[in-house]
């Protein structure tokens, strides 16, 4: 039954999901209308919040920009290869590999989701050449399952943000909420990572289970898969300064020295619970410069995964010009994005706010799939509800983390760095991942409406 269903998502989705790129420029039409309707402005107002939201999120497009790129380089170092390479060799089965790479990617992605987006997408790369029979687009599929817990990870924004961000933090809340959030309530609070836990662990038996039967399984030619020669540094006589200097482990060994001191400072002084957004990109550059051990090995993994980030610095704009069409407000002050989260909250009690609050913001990422995005649309109306009702923020705060997360499943966006990996589309693993968003959406509603 299972399985039936699942052949019949691949289907659906294979023959209604265009391009990602596509399917940003119809979520900016539907943006466009349902603005207009649920407001009441006009076309030209909808067109003025669109060009002026376009270029509203450049400084938070770069954070996440680095934390992909920066990921995707640590991930592609030699010492991250060769425990990629082991990893594999435990797979002997095509249902075995498919469990495994779940289950890391689960991993990776709960420490960095930059990171365990590439580091899934090659780990999947890896099983395809070495394990016979695998279902090459369930494999990437599954590889991308493990980015629903990011958000609740220790990259994730919004717990991030609330941790460190008090002056906005005070203005979301109308002055309610006037000390941070600690990340010990939010992201290692025992309730959400019972949650995350909970999906790492059983993720992989769903996922396993959607494996097609042996005559309807799509493969991938090994040899297609096979990766250029690392280039090795051999030096001579003729050598040049230029190339000493490339190639010196002394200079990166210094960057990493500084940087290593810098963290160290950072956290004797600020704890380990002050861990922003800039702390984790910095974390990443260190280890990256430290296992590629040379400045040029470093450069040429960065050239190649800022390659990899093409689609998204594409689509960046156009998701913050329809985040500009969901928070335009009419004259009265009613957004789009205000009309669906104040729908939520009108419903909901202390016990159901947290549920529905999740909910909300699932909805709400399909048009604004960015953590910034998606807390400055709903931190606003959230938080202040969330005080009224009677309600924990930081459970505000990790309910509106795991709807951005959720839905992303469905939302070909964030999919697009392991795609790039993978040589993939969009509508080749959506169909797998719909049925990840049903199981993921019980265990995290279950959670929410229990704590």
């Amino acid at each position: 039954m299972f399985k039936r269903l699942t052949n019949a998502s691949v289907r659906m989705v294979e023959r209604l999901l265009p391009d990602a790129f596509i399917f940003c420029v119809v979520l900016t039409i539907v943006a466009f209308f349902l603005a207009m309707i649920a407001t009441g402005q006009g076309p030209l107002a909808m067109v003025l919040h669109w060009g002026n939201g376009v270029w509203g999120l450049l400084a938070f497009s770069m954070q996440m920009a680095l934390v992909l790129v920066l990921g995707n380089a640590f991930a592609t170092s030699r010492p991250i290869k060769n425990f990629l390479k082991n990893i594999a060799k435990l797979a002997k089965t095509p249902l075995q590999a498919i469990m495994i790479v779940t289950f890391v990617s689960g991993i990776a992605c709960w420490i960095n989701w930059g990171f365990g987006l590439i580091v899934g997408a090659l780990l999947a790369k890896e099983l395809a050449r070495t394990v016979k029979g695998v279902d090459y687009r369930l494999l990437i599929a599954a590889a991308y399952s493990g980015f629903v817990v990011w958000h609740n990870g220790i990259s994730g924004s919004i717990p991030l943000q609330v941790a460190s961000d008090l002056e906005q933090l005070t203005t979301f809340s109308q002055g309610q909420i006037t000390e941070l959030i600690p990340v010990s309530k939010t992201l290692f609070s025992p309730w959400n990572l019972a949650v995350v836990w909970i999906i790492i662990l059983t993720l992989p038996f769903v996922n396993r289970a959607m494996h097609p039967d042996k005559d309807k399984v799509v493969t991938v030619d090994p040899k297609a898969l096979v990766e250029p020669e690392e280039i090795v540094y051999v030096k001579t006589k003729d050598t040049t300064l230029a190339e000493k200097q490339e190639n010196s482990i002394l200079l990166s060994g210094f960057i990493v020295v500084i940087g290593v001191v810098y963290l160290g400072y950072h956290f004797y002084t600020n704890g380990f619970g002050n861990l922003s957004l800039n702390i984790v990109n910095l974390i990443f550059l260190i280890l990256g410069i430290a296992f590629h051990k040379t400045p040029i090995n470093y450069v040429r993994a960065i050239n190649d995964a800022v390659r990899g980030a093409g689609g998204v610095i594409l689509q960046f704009p156009f998701y913050a010009g329809i985040m500009g069409m969901m928070t335009g407000a009419n004259a009265e002050g009613v957004t789009l994005a205000g009309v669906i989260s104040q729908g939520f909250v009108s419903i909901s009690t202390q016990r159901t706010f947290p549920l529905f609050t999740f909910w909300s913001a699932g909805i709400v990422n399909f048009f604004v799939p960015s953590g910034g995005g998606q807390w400055a649309v709903q931190g606003p109306i959230m938080m202040p509800a969330s005080v009224a009702l009677g309600v924990d923020p930081a459970k505000t705060a990790v309910a509106i983390a795991w709807g951005d997360a959720w839905t992303n499943m469905i939302q070909p966006f964030w999919a697009l760095p392991a795609l790039g990996v993978a040589g993939l589309g969009a509508k080749d693993i959506m169909g797998y991942c719909l049925m990840v968003l049903l199981y993921t959406g019980i265990i995290i509603s279950l959670g929410l409406l229990i704590i």
